[in-house]
């Protein structure tokens, strides 16, 4: 039987590959005497509403924003974190209740009350952002506050995966008195409980955190400050770091760069950290598209992708092909499209276009974002492109634009094809089958499939016991492997590097990888 628990020790125990040639006694300053932990991302907010977000928005959410549950340094499931206690109160995963810590505050000293977080999570859905964290809120039937201090949520079916959905910073929580309930707050603003307050913010460049001093919970921060800034490329991330400018670095690493950090060349007073991962990295095939909804046209896509080229020759061994939805680690995960596609074959491909009566040369345009997942992304498309050409079964055209204006065109059926990273709510197979399927899904594109919705992820998510519903998440993927919408690519590794004045790295990263800030400290002497 998989081992959960095992899994997500591990995948916490990240292991730290010091690149420092020796060091000695470390101690610690006291956080008011330092500066502030610069962090070089090349992942910036699309948004700085929770209603709005079911993206890379998240690594900052976590830091200002407070939920009921999180993730402490070293756990393996949810803990409460706004809230004192939680826990389902019947035996069929249906009613599930939360007592919050006393006194609780948001930055500005106003008071966080059960009223509070129903307000938040009634607005999420009240809003329904296409795409948007809405989908999470699947099997929420209502949410009641009982007094001040606790809330209870009624669901509209069994759902045993429910405190893990609280626990994605999706599910943060918001000054009533500050957040419209029925419109996005558009004004580069932040009222939130976090370890942090957001003291400034500049679209696209950098944002200023600085301890929050109502805060209560379990983050115990050993730094004062920390500053976000974003990169376009991670080239010039890298060079900032070794340029002393920045401290630590996360998200979009380039596989050049990792690989160069490994080396000896570039040892001195770096470190890097390499750990397991479950980001995943696939295409998305419009079905309203007259050639990218023929069914023949993406097998023979499937048929002809090499996931193994695309993970050696653009990411250099940094990534592993992948097969499934579900990444590798996970119950339920599985090697479907290698079982089904074997090795790449133009020869195959060709065939199965034929027998469809496709017999002229499959015109495609292919979109992916400029500035989301790492630099990788252009070599990685122009790889599959090149693949796709020389098949002679395609002609592809390659088109991209910036994360903001990208991912307002897939969610408004703009694109053919498109190229998606994912990277988890919370590490559960269910987060990468669920989020994809149903009429509002993360994608904004319907995609209706009743033996998923309806019979596999209602049966898989009455069970507590996530290890023994792979069965449900093997038949899942089956049926996306059949319908072939979805096309995975590969799964990846996590990568922080760091100077080596800095410390934490190796705590910083919860079971969904996105990082607590509050982790990092400065040594103070070697």
């Amino acid at each position: 039987m998989f081992n959960w628990n095992r899994y997500l020790r591990q995948l916490a125990a990240i292991t730290s590959i010091s690149l420092v040639a020796a060091c000695g006694a470390v101690s610690k300053g006291s956080p008011a005497d330092e500066g502030p932990i610069v962090v070089g991302t090349t992942s910036a907010p699309s948004t700085l509403d929770p209603a709005a977000s079911w993206d890379g928005s998240w690594e900052l959410f976590r830091n200002i924003y407070q939920t009921l549950l999180s993730y402490p340094t070293g756990a393996v499931s949810p803990q409460p974190d706004a809230a004192g206690k939680c826990g389902f109160t019947d035996g069929t995963n249906t009613v599930y209740r939360c007592e919050l810590r006393p006194d609780m505050k948001f930055s500005d000293g106003d008071p966080l009350d059960a009223s509070a977080v129903k307000y938040s999570i009634d607005r999420i859905r009240k809003i329904g952002v296409r795409g948007g964290p809405a989908g999470l809120l699947g099997s929420l039937d209502r949410v009641q506050a009982l007094g001040e201090r606790d809330v209870v949520f009624h669901l509209n079916k069994p759902d045993a995966i429910f405190p893990l959905v609280l626990a994605t910073p999706a599910m943060s929580i918001v000054d009533p008195d500050h957040y419209p309930a029925d419109a996005l707050r558009k004004d580069g603003k932040v009222f939130g409980s976090g370890p942090y307050t957001l003291r400034s913010y500049t679209e696209d460049r950098q944002a200023e955190l600085v301890g929050n001093e109502h805060y209560e919970g379990f983050a115990k921060r050993k730094n004062s400050a920390v500053t976000i800034r974003y990169f376009p490329d991670s080239a010039q991330m890298v060079g900032a770091l070794k340029a002393g400018k920045i401290d630590v670095t996360y998200r979009g690493l380039a596989s050049s760069d990792i690989v160069a950090l490994q080396g000896q060349g570039d040892r001195k007073g770096i470190q890097l950290v390499d750990g397991a991962g479950t980001e995943i990295s696939y295409l998305v095939f419009n079905p309203e598209d007259p050639w990218a909804g023929k069914p023949a046209v993406r097998h023979a896509i499937a048929q002809i992708v090499d996931r193994s080229a695309i993970a050696h020759k653009v990411y250099q061994g940094t990534v592993d092909p992948l097969y499934s939805m579900v990444p590798a680690g996970l119950a339920g995960h599985t090697t479907g499209y290698f079982d089904e596609y074997g090795s790449p074959s133009p020869a195959k491909a060709r065939k199965i276009l034929r027998d469809a009566r496709i017999d002229q040369r499959v015109p495609l345009t292919l979109w992916y974002t400029t500035d989301r997942y790492g630099s990788e992304t252009a070599p990685e498309f122009a790889e599959i492109k090149r693949q796709l050409d020389a098949s002679g079964l395609f002609s592809v055209t390659l088109r991209s634009r910036p994360w903001k204006t990208y991912e307002e065109g897939y969610r408004n059926g703009e694109y053919p094809v498109f190229g998606r990273g994912w990277f988890p709510d919370f590490p559960d197979a269910e987060n990468f089958i669920a989020p994809f399927v149903g009429e509002r899904n993360a994608l904004g594109t319907p995609y209706p499939t009743p033996r998923i919705t309806d019979v596999l992820l209602p049966e898989s998510r009455g069970v507590r016991d996530r290890g023994a519903v792979a069965k449900q998440f093997e038949e899942a993927q089956k049926i996306l492997l059949d319908d072939a919408r979805l096309l995975p690519l590969w799964q990846g590794r996590q990568y922080v590097a760091a100077n080596e004045e800095i410390s934490g790295g190796e705590r910083a990263l919860d079971p969904s990888t996105i990082m607590m800030m509050w982790e990092f400290d400065r040594k103070t002497s070697w």
